[in-house]
């Protein structure tokens, strides 16, 4: 009986080190029939800030690069990084600043291809507070949805109202993740105000239940918001991964880049018509309307802009707690490549 119970024990500590330590090596890619196999997990499949991902699906880019890839939608940035450093997935579609946030916490992931310099991310404002919430200055004792704490959209809530002299004590952020809860959220008084994307951008402003209190869609938005750029959605992936496989990086970098350089010699209604009719659920007119109010933060070659990122480390290195204590520290050329992005402009793979 004593032993069985040692062996007991014994298993119960193997088991409980397994999921401390038993991620799947990253380093093996699966195969079949001669082709990589690829999972990419996606931070909201339908949102306009990732449209690439499916696109270049629809397109048949990753196919006409001889890779298989299956997309996974998950409403949390912070939810899909975690199913990379757990090896569920080989690659996200999310926000570059991640990157930044899990070199602070001693993991290496890299961001291979650069969709976007802006976040494509607007502040709205509930149509019961708008006329106490004029700016970032009044988010003083208000409830401000993010997607999840951690998220990419919790730093720039942060950063928002920290450049209005803040801190996270004098406001409350809620958990109110993206499309319908964020809406709900919203109209139902759980939140005052919010960070979220086109199309529930769209879909709120025109049935009048929101206003963009701070537009980071755009460039000019962008600048005036956080002082530079902001790199964000881009395709990133475990720097081991990076390091062992270069021959599939590549493929996917190739894949991304034709769908990049498509969507700048196309109109938001030819964009629109290759995406799955379920994103227009809202209505064809709201979808395309909210692509042409985001379409301009894809960058259309997808190369990583050296001040982006350095903005990015500053605005972390502030609003942070991961990344606060160890910004001196942080070596931004860890967390980006354009090695596999130029090659596939140049046409060399």
């Amino acid at each position: 009986m004593k032993y069985r119970k040692h062996i007991a024990v014994a298993l119960l500590a193997v088991c409980s080190l397994l999921l401390v330590t038993g991620c799947r090596d990253s380093r093996k890619i699966p195969m079949a029939d001669g082709r990589p196999q690829i999972t990419i997990m996606v931070g909201g499949l339908e949102k306009v800030i990732y449209l690439p991902a499916m696109l270049t699906e629809r397109l048949g880019n990753f196919a006409r690069n001889d890779i298989d890839v299956k997309l996974m939608g998950e409403q949390s940035g912070a939810s899909a990084e975690t199913a990379l450093l757990t090896g569920d997935v080989q690659a996200v579609v999310g926000f570059y600043d991640h990157t930044v946030d899990l070199q602070a916490k001693d993991q290496c992931l890299k961001t291979v291809v650069q969709f976007a310099d802006v976040p494509g991310e607007a502040e709205l404002v509930s149509k019961a507070q708008a006329a106490n919430i004029k700016s970032p200055s009044d988010f003083r004792g208000k409830k401000l949805g993010v997607t999840s704490l951690g998220s990419s959209t919790d730093f720039l809530t942060q950063a928002l109202a920290g450049q209005a002299g803040m801190t996270t004590s004098d406001y409350d952020r809620v958990k109110v993740g993206a499309g319908q809860t964020f809406i709900a959220g919203m109209n139902h008084g759980g939140i005052d105000a919010g960070m979220t994307t086109d199309p529930t951008v769209a879909q709120m402003v025109k049935s009048g239940d929101a206003e963009v209190l701070v537009d980071m869609r755009t460039e000019a938005g962008t600048r005036a918001a956080l002082g530079g750029l902001y790199p964000a959605s881009s395709l990133y992936m475990k720097c081991d991964t990076v390091q062992s496989h270069p021959e599939i990086v590549q493929k996917l970098a190739t894949a991304f880049v034709q769908t990049l350089q498509w969507i700048k010699a196309h109109s938001p209604e030819e964009i629109a018509a290759q995406m799955p009719p379920q994103y227009a659920a809202a209505g064809k007119d709201l979808y395309v309307q909210s692509i042409r109010d985001s379409i301009g933060m894809f960058n259309g070659d997808g190369l990583m802009k050296p001040e982006g990122a350095q903005n990015v480390l500053n605005i972390l290195g502030k609003y942070s707690r991961n990344v606060s204590p160890k910004r001196d520290s942080i070596e931004l050329e860890d967390t980006y490549t354009n090695e596999f992005v130029q090659k596939a402009l140049e046409g060399r793979q």
